[in-house]
């Protein structure tokens, strides 16, 4: 895609979660916010969304540093950011997640088109003999590609 630029990815996330869908959101910054995701100065390992009783979807633990140059008018690093879906959409992830014990994640933060955008998962948490199946198969198709590349040669 034209004007996209991927900031930052949680590889936590597919690590720890199985993600059963996504959607791209947008976020209310601050000067000095946006500036410092330009810089790619942001960790969202740590993230989570949240719904609250307003029907408005918060994005907590996102840490983007504080920027170099914002002086007094500089931002908390940690401070929940509101993001910026359709109604509907919000409607339906707090409907999913109290229902079927679901989690939301950011998944990646990036630029589109000169705005910050975070790609939001809904998550279901992984049990550790998932987390084992996944690291076997990986280990087993990496074993199948690297045989096949040997017999190519």
């Amino acid at each position: 895609m034209k004007g996209d630029k991927t900031i930052t990815l949680n590889r936590k996330a597919y690590h720890d979660y199985l993600i059963e869908d996504s959607v791209e959101a947008g976020m209310v910054l601050t000067g000095t916010e946006i500036k410092s995701i330009r810089q790619g100065r942001v960790n969202i390992r740590e993230a989570y969304a949240k719904p609250d009783n307003k029907g408005e979807l918060w994005l907590f633990n996102a840490h983007i540093a504080q920027y170099k140059e914002g002086n007094r008018y500089n931002h908390e690093p940690t401070r929940p950011r509101k993001l910026l879906l359709h109604k509907n959409e919000i409607r339906g992830f707090t409907m999913e997640v109290a229902k079927k014990g679901l989690t939301l994640v950011p998944l990646k933060m990036y630029l589109k088109n000169g705005r910050a955008k975070v790609e939001i998962g809904i998550a279901r948490g992984k049990k550790i003999h998932d987390k084992r199946r996944s690291i076997s198969k990986r280990e087993t198709d990496r074993e199948i590609d690297h045989a096949l590349k040997s017999r190519e040669r």
